[in-house]
């Protein structure tokens, strides 16, 4: 019964493994007319955030969305579009969070200032752990030394 079950679960756990494997698109390489497109293209990929990885721009993202969002760039840039409407429609499809630099206004207010708020909390808390942890020593002493 044990080893029935100990199979069904190497079972069951290979299956999710394989469901969430993603297999890498075969890409075509991208022709360019111009080795001017070619540049743009590439400091356009660089610019913008992989939705899927987030921590990684387009340029360097190996995910499905990545590849299809690197074939829409190229599409819009073959289509003469310039590199702020290709931005601005990235922006307009996905908000500020798909640009690596968003720009600084009320709704990006937590991009810029979320990290150092992160900072100054935990600075806060430090302290206050520092402050608890030198009293419970000073107590421990003077009652140390009375005793």
């Amino acid at each position: 019964m044990k080893t029935a079950k100990l199979i069904l679960m190497i079972m069951v756990l290979t299956m999710s493994v394989t469901a969430l494997a993603q297999q890498a698109p075969v890409q075509e390489p991208m022709v360019f007319a111009t080795h001017e497109q070619e540049e743009r293209f590439k400091k356009l990929t660089e610019e913008l955030r992989c939705l899927v990885c987030q921590n990684q721009n387009l340029a360097d993202s190996d995910a499905l969305l990545a590849h299809d969002l690197k074939s829409e760039v190229h599409e819009m840039l073959l289509a003469g579009r310039t590199d702020e409407q290709i931005k601005q429609f990235m922006v307009e499809r996905y908000g500020d969070f798909v640009l690596y630099r968003p720009p600084v206004q009320t709704n990006t207010y937590v991009l810029w200032l979320g990290p150092l708020l992160l900072l100054l909390g935990g600075a806060w808390i430090l302290r206050i752990n520092i402050k608890k942890r030198a009293q419970l020593l000073n107590t421990e002493d003077t009652e140390g030394g009375n005793g």
